[in-house]
């Protein structure tokens, strides 16, 4: 919406929510020869969301470019924030002319934690500029743009329960989670994807997760079977010398968790639960403990 004092200036704002990812199941099923690793995973949105707001102002007489702001003091606003990288893109990939672009993330998924916290902000930048600047991008032409960004957003374009293949861009709605309430915990300490997925190489993976059955568990809004098949291949390399990892799982089954896995390649795990108040008593015990632990829903 545009408004502002006179007609030379003027603002067009928006607000989006940039949801974290956790992984139902999680394969990895080879790699390329360009060094990526090809997955077949099952993904589901929950609420625990960033805001990413997104202000245009035309009309100045000194266009200051792309201003990125965050809530977190650490975290860069410079061409090393994805969120700023996906900002350039789009100006770059669709020839809008950029004057002021300011950018403000005020964060809540934690950082390098398995969530996709980066790659979703990215994917809000995306859908707010193709919004504001009225582009008609279609889902698919975003997708493609937020490939070139990374192998998640094109999932955190679209959200909700998908089967992602390829390097993870290849997506196929699936059958809705059922609701239920999920527990993130997060340890103190971030893990390297790049470094997980090397490690990986060297693994002999003795059970792959039962992906066809997951799928399955989903069309018959089955969730003890959906609890029953959760997996993640790269569990066992990141909770390598890491007993935090299952003693927060271990946590979670002894307080009512219907099931837990840790997400993406870590650290952070979950729980799933089908009883709120369960669920609200394991996030109260376990945040006494690790700062990082969030109630949600499944969305």
């Amino acid at each position: 919406m545009l408004f502002g004092k006179n007609q030379e200036i003027t603002h067009a704002e928006t607000t989006m929510h940039a949801c974290a990812k956790i992984n139902l199941a999680l394969d990895v099923t080879g790699r390329r020869e360009d060094g990526y690793h090809t997955v077949r995973m099952v993904m589901q949105s929950v609420a625990l969301h960033d805001d990413i707001r997104v202000t245009l102002t035309h009309g100045e007489k000194k266009p200051r470019g792309i201003l990125l702001r965050c809530n977190l003091p650490y975290l860069p606003v410079d061409e090393s924030n994805l969120a700023y990288r996906a900002a350039e893109l789009f100006y770059q990939e669709t020839g809008t002319l950029l004057e002021t672009c300011e950018i403000h993330i005020e964060k809540r998924i934690p950082v390098a934690a398995g969530l996709a916290g980066g790659s979703t902000d990215a994917a809000a930048v995306l859908r707010a500029l193709a919004t504001l600047h009225e582009t008609k991008l279609t889902d698919d032409e975003l997708c493609a743009m937020g490939l070139k960004l990374g192998a998640d957003v094109p999932y955190c374009l679209r959200g909700g329960t998908m089967l992602a293949e390829g390097i993870g861009e290849e997506l196929t709605p699936l059958a809705p989670m059922p609701h239920c309430w999920v527990v993130l915990c997060k340890p103190p300490f971030s893990v390297s994807t790049k470094e997980v997925y090397q490690a990986i190489d060297a693994v002999d993976i003795k059970r792959q997760p039962d992906t066809a059955g997951m799928i399955k568990a989903l069309e018959k809004s089955d969730f003890p079977g959906v609890c029953k098949r959760l997996s993640n291949v790269l569990e066992n390399v990141t909770a390598s010398g890491r007993r935090q990892i299952g003693e927060i799982k271990d946590f979670l089954v002894e307080n009512g968790a219907d099931g837990t896995l840790m997400s993406g390649s870590g650290p952070t795990v979950y729980g799933l639960f089908s009883d709120e108040s369960r669920a609200k008593t394991a996030e109260k015990m376990l945040s006494r403990r690790f700062a990082d632990t969030f109630l949600t829903e499944t969305v």
